[in-house]
């Protein structure tokens, strides 16, 4: 009997790469100026400025990131219309050890992504959730991107994660012993949106 054989349909596209250069030493004093500005969220600390990426001090920054969220609409919508995404909200957030991301989603966003600060590459990760109500539940020991209800992977300072923002995700209790420290950002999209033929054109700006 022949083997069978199986293909992904509508899978979630999560994007990785790296920002392949180190933070400038003025780039962590802006980040860590603000260290002392800081909101309480459910688990961690996030800070006061909800705009950072919109600073001069992060400029840089706020360039890669955006060419970064280009780059992911580029590869996996492939718009037939002009279409640019930009960032709206952009964030830091300081998690110490035994402290921990809520599991959550990114209202009013198109895109979301976290770049990473600081990190310990062998023990930090960000894990996604399944969404949907799951019918049946077969137990298993062997879980993969099938069968698997959350997936998790590590992170390392400067790298850049992306992913739509109705994707449910958490950081569970850290175990390093530094302070994780990240950016964290939505989107939204300008330029043309649906097609005028099929009656779901929307021009954005």
């Amino acid at each position: 009997m022949n083997e069978p054989n199986f293909e992904l349909l509508f899978p979630t596209p999560v994007m990785f790469n790296s920002i392949d250069r180190d933070f400038t030493k003025k780039e962590l004093a802006y980040i860590e100026s603000h260290s002392t500005s800081t909101n309480r969220n459910v688990g961690n600390v996030t800070s006061n400025n909800n705009y950072i990426l919109n600073e001069p001090e992060m400029a840089d920054l706020n360039k890669f990131v955006t060419d970064q969220l280009n780059e992911y609409i580029k590869r996996v919508y492939k718009p037939k219309y002009p279409a640019e995404a930009f960032v709206t909200q952009s964030w830091l957030n300081w998690t110490k050890k035994g402290e921990f991301h809520h599991k959550h989603e990114h209202p009013n966003s198109f895109i979301s992504g976290v770049l990473y600060i600081s990190t310990d590459s062998t023990k930090d990760k960000i894990t996604f959730h399944r969404a949907g109500y799951k019918q049946l539940q077969l137990a298993t020991d062997t879980f993969d991107i099938y069968n698997s209800d959350s997936w998790w992977f590590n992170v390392k300072t400067g790298g850049i994660v992306m992913f739509p923002s109705s994707l449910t995700h958490h950081v569970e209790d850290v175990v390093a012993d530094d302070v994780r420290v990240s950016l964290a950002f939505n989107s939204f999209i300008k330029g043309t949106l649906g097609d005028n033929k099929s009656l779901t054109e929307f021009k954005n700006g």
